[in-house]
């Protein structure tokens, strides 16, 4: 008997925890996705670490989304029994795994993105959030990092390697605008201390994207008014199929230890 979905509440606080600790579960589930099929050794075992960086900040961040909820859930429980809807991760970060240019123009926005965002989280007026951000912040810098030397290797490569840049960048650079939407989950975390609005960051994160960009040979595509709404639980086609998968074992094999 299949394991059934369970219910999160909707108080701000938690909404806004979810929203980073499914960015970072959904996007470690991706770069998963590259163990044993790298370009080269070397990254088939970086982008398998960071995966679980990744992994292991969602880890924290839904143990005490639950504790705060008050349901009685744990983190396996909201990381593999919600339903497609209550997952609130941006659309980017569901989106198929790609070719190695598309991953890495995506790990370089997202460790950018993130390393500002956990930055801002570590003086949080949640102390189990701000314990959680410090050593966050640490593994993002890396991921930035690591992604940024890929960006500018590839975009300053050869005309194959710059192409597929280009594409990488004109698919995902729409996507980039609901790392930065604004709503009341937003405005409710900046009243109480909790955490930035994410529209806060926009500016530094441009910033750090110009520069490597411009170090990569590689120009920015035009704005897009385009904002998806995953935030919002409204996902694309591939969520349903990454969950199919993701939740299969949690689901067919309620409560199974190892």
């Amino acid at each position: 008997m299949s394991q059934a979905s369970i219910q999160v509440g909707a108080s701000p606080q938690v909404q806004y925890l979810l929203r980073i600790a499914d960015s970072c579960l959904i996007l470690g589930q991706r770069l998963g996705e590259w163990c044993g099929h790298g370009p080269i050794l070397e990254e088939d075992l970086a982008l398998a670490n960071m995966a679980l960086d990744l992994i292991g900040q969602a880890r924290a961040l839904l143990t005490h989304a639950a504790h705060l909820d008050g349901q009685g859930h744990d983190e396996d429980q909201l990381a593999f029994l919600r339903d497609e809807r209550q997952y609130l991760n941006p659309v980017l970060m569901e989106l198929p795994r790609g070719d190695f240019a598309f991953t890495q123009v995506r790990n370089f926005a997202v460790a950018t993105w993130l390393q500002l965002l956990w930055g801002r989280l570590a003086s949080s007026s949640d102390a189990e959030v701000a314990a959680i951000a410090a050593k966050a912040v640490k593994e993002s810098r890396y991921h930035q990092q690591h992604a940024a030397d890929w960006v500018v290797r590839l975009g300053d490569g050869t005309d194959e390697s710059a192409a597929r840049m280009r594409e990488a960048l004109a698919q995902l650079w729409p996507l980039f605008n609901e790392l930065f939407d604004a709503d009341a989950v937003d405005a409710a975390a900046v009243a109480q201390g909790l955490g930035p609005a994410w529209s806060e960051l926009r500016a530094d994160w441009q910033a750090q994207m110009d520069e490597v960009l411009a170090d990569a040979t590689l120009a920015h595509p035009k704005p897009s008014a385009y904002v998806s709404a995953g935030r919002r639980g409204v996902h694309s086609e591939h969520m349903g199929h990454l969950l199919a998968e993701m939740q299969y074992l949690q689901r067919a094999y309620p409560g199974g230890k190892w």
